[in-house]
């Protein structure tokens, strides 16, 4: 992978998002994909589990959002980028995301994982 497959990869992954169904995820991920929400979370394993998180985590396709990225680092077939998505007009929700991404040879993800953060939540862990 390289900066720019990797630029390619993230613009197929907003158009995805933008399109109904969830034929295209097939495009981006392989079928043995996993796809960890959180640092914390259990991965979602393989592409049909990632198509049924896929259409309950968004309004829809026509969910209006803005979405900027940022790669930040590729080493071999492993990426990071910044994503930043605001959602709604006026903004409603918005927050700031690493991703980590290894690539299959194919040029699609094999595993990802994502690191949001909202604004106003802690930067440390609350004593239990």
């Amino acid at each position: 992978m390289d900066r720019d497959r990797v630029r390619a990869w993230i613009a197929l992954y907003e158009l995805a998002w933008r399109t109904p169904g969830t034929d295209a995820l097939a495009e981006l991920f392989t079928p043995d994909a996993t796809y960890r929400q959180g640092p914390y979370e259990e991965p979602v394993v393989g592409l049909s589990a990632i198509a049924v998180m896929w259409e309950g985590e968004r309004d829809g396709p026509g969910e209006v959002f803005r979405m900027t990225t940022e790669v930040i680092a590729v080493d071999g077939n492993n990426a990071v980028a910044r994503a930043e998505v605001r959602y709604g007009d006026p903004i409603e929700q918005d927050y700031r995301d690493l991703w980590i991404m290894r690539f299959a040879g194919d040029g699609r993800c094999r595993a990802f994982e994502e690191w949001p953060f909202w604004p106003g939540a802690p930067f440390t862990a609350t004593p239990c």
